[in-house]
């Protein structure tokens, strides 16, 4: 492989500092409680209204929100609704006769409460809202909390809110970054502490969700957006070029990779991505131009087979085929948060209206990792039940494995059922541990 362009900086480049601030916040807001996530909502976001909206506020906020807007939310809800649907449909409960007497089963039973975490900063993201608290509703999810950060000196933006509230949120709070994380784990003003926390932001949101992972679930351990194009020679390379900008546009630390065994392809898109960026508004161009310089690649591949190594190496969050074939490439990458064949689809339309979630794995986590899913918003906990005879049969060899391990209170509770519901018997359930 060539690199016709190479990154000069890595993911982990600016890590350091953000875990440091969102350690030292919340450790702040686990001293101090709601009085250090107020200061926090002040210092920081320059907020000092109520944290939590009531119905009147919402309707009050969401009142000037036009109708063709409305109608394109709702649409998007519907489709990442239905997808979400159709992935919770796909799992089941079930029972099992493992031997006669003996049934065991599985149980899909949702969190309870879930923090939905929707970024407001250089963008007002409106399709993460629904991306995240549409998938818990159709989870099951009971309590849905959900928090942006104020816009513009007010509220949560009043197209994100409406959002937010189609989607099916039961309670929306104003409040931005590592202590809008804090808050909904640790249960602050709601008194309902989160179960799992999801929802994409930026590397302070990140840290902060990756340190609180343990005392509540985590979607993925998220970094800034990736997208990465394979393509051979049959490749547009102007629409190439439009979809690594459109996904560096993220911010400024947002790699965009393309991976082709075209030179014709990359030495035009080498071309295209700068004269893209600069068409941009300014802050769209701040963002892409930055991530372009600091996070682009561009590697010459001799294979199709080289190309699928590689990506699966890289594991990217989005990733775009641009080639002939497209179940061949189906069938062969392994590595990728969500998968957009041809160039009729793109990152694009995952991230706001298609239906599969664009909350997604980062930092190579694409490689044991998928995206938010109704399956994270799920635990499939187990169950058993025996008659007696099946309490015997299994009780003689977990007594046996159970002595064997040196766990003498772990067979004495096979013992103890042997005694009783086959009193008398002469079974061997093992030499008992004296030590």
């Amino acid at each position: 492989m060539i690199y016709l362009k190479k990154a000069a900086k890595t993911a982990e480049t600016q890590t350091g500092t953000a875990r440091q601030v969102a350690s030292e916040m919340i450790a702040a807001i686990e001293a101090g409680g709601e009085a250090a996530v107020a200061k926090f909502a002040h210092d920081l976001d320059h907020w000092n209204g109520p944290i939590i909206m009531d119905q009147h506020d919402i309707t009050k906020r969401t009142a000037g929100v036009d109708a063709r807007t409305r109608k394109d939310i709702e649409q998007a809800v519907a489709n990442v609704r239905r997808f979400a649907k159709a992935q919770r449909d796909s799992v089941s409960d079930f029972s099992l006769e493992i031997l006669p007497g003996l049934t065991a089963g599985q149980k899909m039973v949702p969190c309870q409460v879930a923090g939905c975490y929707v970024p407001t900063g250089r963008y007002a993201h409106i399709a993460s809202a629904y991306m995240s608290v549409a998938t818990a509703k159709a989870a099951g999810v009971k309590t849905v909390i959900a928090c942006s950060a104020p816009f513009h000196g007010e509220a949560v933006h009043p197209s994100v809110l409406y959002a937010m509230q189609v989607a099916g949120a039961d309670i929306i709070m104003t409040l931005g970054g590592v202590q809008a994380i804090a808050a909904m784990a640790f249960g602050l003003f709601t008194g309902k502490p989160a179960d799992i926390v999801v929802g994409p932001g930026n590397k302070f949101v990140a840290e902060a969700k990756r340190m609180l992972f343990g005392k509540v679930g985590i979607d993925v351990f998220a970094g800034p957006s990736e997208v990465a194009v394979i393509a051979d020679d049959t490749a547009d390379a102007q629409i190439i070029a439009a979809d690594l900008v459109g996904q560096a546009e993220h911010g400024h630390e947002s790699p965009a990779w393309l991976f082709t065994t075209s030179r014709a392809v990359a030495e035009a898109v080498q071309i295209l991505v700068p004269e893209l960026i600069d068409t941009l508004p300014p802050t769209a161009r701040d963002a892409a131009g930055a991530a372009w310089r600091d996070y682009g690649e561009i590697i010459l591949c001799e294979t199709r087979e080289e190309m699928v190594t590689i990506s699966d190496q890289y594991a990217s969050e989005h990733l775009e085929v641009h080639c002939q074939n497209l179940d061949w490439w189906l069938a062969h990458l392994s590595n990728y948060g969500s998968l957009f064949l041809g160039e009729e689809t793109t990152v694009a339309y995952g991230d706001k209206a298609s239906g599969p979630n664009h909350i997604l794995p980062t930092k190579f986590a694409a490689r044991y990792s998928a995206g938010l899913s109704v399956h994270k918003f799920l635990k499939p906990v187990t169950w058993q039940r025996m008659n007696r005879q099946a309490s015997l049969d299994v009780g003689e060899i977990t007594a046996r494995i159970s002595r064997l391990e040196g766990m003498e209170a772990h067979a004495r509770s096979a013992d103890i059922r042997v005694k009783k519901y086959a009193p008398g018997s002469n079974v061997d359930l093992g030499v008992p541990v004296t030590v």
